[in-house]
């Protein structure tokens, strides 16, 4: 999933817990076995494998939903979410200190484009050789989701799902408070520009600062336009809290996709909770909360909005 993980559940019965926690952990994995873009034996695997063959690969009705979820946010986001966009990826070496060629990305950009990608009931085709389909802008959220579903279905009315970062509550602590969730800042991981408290909601966040390339004074973040290949100039991070952490998600990362300026209104018009760090660190929130030390940079940021 791309990073720690853990469930916090408040029960007094030990055995209980237990049980809730390893079924909730299974599920992960599960996901994780047939949707990772890294493993040889999963379905993405088997889908991208299959490209440019003529043969079309079934798909259950769980796969069926989240690509109508990826076809949604496509469409959101005016062509900029693109679940075939991942294959950029093989131009672009975020741990080094070097840019990509153009003709390398040139070579790539004819295989990015879901508008063509092929699909039938309970089936999907990607029409074109080296052609990939990339679901971890959306898994790693609905498996959030999914652990906490089954810990509600095994009786923990208290817990929380923390996915390398994006979460889901399920309900609040067990001394009936909310989950007390800090949200690191994008120039300094170690400090919290804000926060929320969490209820029976899920948190995500997208940013572009951890893997990226400083190079001549300019950042290279790993957000890629998926209509050039270059990385997109937009906020620096943003966190979305949703009723669900998939929704939250898809939200995050479109407005990472976005302009900065036009992320920031279409987000605000949604009118989800969120906070948003641009290039130059200003913040603005939204039913969040953000550190008495940085009131000045909010009521800034605000006027930035308008």
């Amino acid at each position: 999933m791309g990073g720690s993980c853990s469930l916090r559940i408040d029960s007094e019965d030990d055995a209980d817990v237990e049980k809730a926690a390893v079924a909730a952990e299974a599920e992960v994995r599960r996901l994780e076995r047939k949707f990772s873009r890294f493993l040889p034996d999963s379905l993405v695997t088997a889908i991208n494998n299959a490209a440019g063959l003529g043969r079309f690969i079934p798909i259950d009705s769980e796969t069926e939903g989240l690509l109508n979820f990826a076809d949604t946010l496509w469409q959101q986001s005016g062509g900029l979410f693109d679940p075939t966009s991942g294959v950029l990826r093989q131009a672009w070496d975020f741990r080094s200190d070097k840019l990509p060629r153009q003709d390398s990305l040139d070579r790539l950009l004819p295989l990015v484009g879901w508008e063509r990608v092929q699909r039938g009931p309970g089936s999907v085709y990607l029409p074109q050789t080296g052609m990939e389909l990339d679901l971890g802008g959306y898994v790693k959220e609905y498996a959030a989701d999914a652990a906490a579903s089954v810990l509600r279905s095994h009786g923990m009315t208290n817990a929380l799902v923390d996915l390398a970062g994006d979460m889901q509550a399920v309900s609040s602590q067990g001394n009936g408070e909310a989950w007390r969730i800090g949200i690191r800042s994008p120039g300094n991981g170690d400090q919290a520009v804000g926060g929320l408290d969490l209820t029976e909601a899920g948190l995500a966040s997208s940013g572009n600062y951890e893997r990226c390339i400083n190079l001549n004074g300019k950042r290279y973040g790993h957000i890629l336009d998926p209509h050039t290949g270059w990385p997109v100039e937009g906020l620096a991070a943003v966190s979305v809290s949703a009723s669900q952490c998939l929704v939250a998600g898809g939200i995050a990362t479109i407005a990472m996709l976005l302009p900065a300026d036009k992320a920031l209104c279409w987000i605000t018009d949604l009118g989800v909770p969120f906070l948003a760090v641009d290039a130059d660190q200003r913040v603005v929130v939204q039913g969040m909360d953000t550190k008495a030390e940085l009131a000045e940079t909010f009521h800034e940021s605000l006027r930035w909005l308008s």
